[in-house]
């Protein structure tokens, strides 16, 4: 590992521990040239998953864009971003444990309304209302009823 202070290719491991559910491993080091110390992090590497659009397109998931989603829903909302990584974490989790290699993106939306409808009510009113394209003010408040009668 090169050290990010002298690029000195030579260093030790003072500690590892497991992190995010042993998915990784966090490895405190020290140079044995210039004895800076930093941290580096080892993740099994994901096979990548590909999302099916709404028009049949393929791409490449973008975590970025699912967290800037839950975050422009929860805008001015008590949703803290330790809870917004933990719903994108679960949402990742399940599509690479169900859905193989590819996954529809309307899956992808499913999954993060129902994690949102249990963080909270309103972010998911607001999340909905964009994911399914709410035509007029009837179809937001079915959906509001639909909620508060939970």
């Amino acid at each position: 590992m090169k050290c990010p202070f002298c690029e000195n290719i030579e260093d030790k491991v003072l500690e590892s521990r497991e992190v995010e559910d042993g998915s990784t491993v966090r490895r405190r080091r020290e140079c044995l040239s210039c004895r800076g110390r930093f941290t580096s992090y080892e993740r099994i590497e994901a096979r990548p998953l590909l999302v099916i659009k709404r028009d049949g397109r393929r791409e490449q998931f973008n975590r970025g864009k699912v967290v800037k989603g839950i975050l422009h829903a929860c805008e001015k909302r008590p949703v803290s971003i330790e809870i917004i990584e933990s719903i994108v974490d679960e949402v990742e989790r399940e599509m690479h444990r169900e859905a193989g290699r590819e996954v529809l993106s309307s899956k992808i939306g499913e999954l993060v309304m129902t994690k949102l409808q249990e963080a909270d009510k309103v972010a998911y009113i607001r999340f909905a209302s964009v994911y399914r394209k709410f035509e007029d003010v009837s179809e937001f408040l079915k959906e509001v009823k639909e909620v508060t009668a939970v």
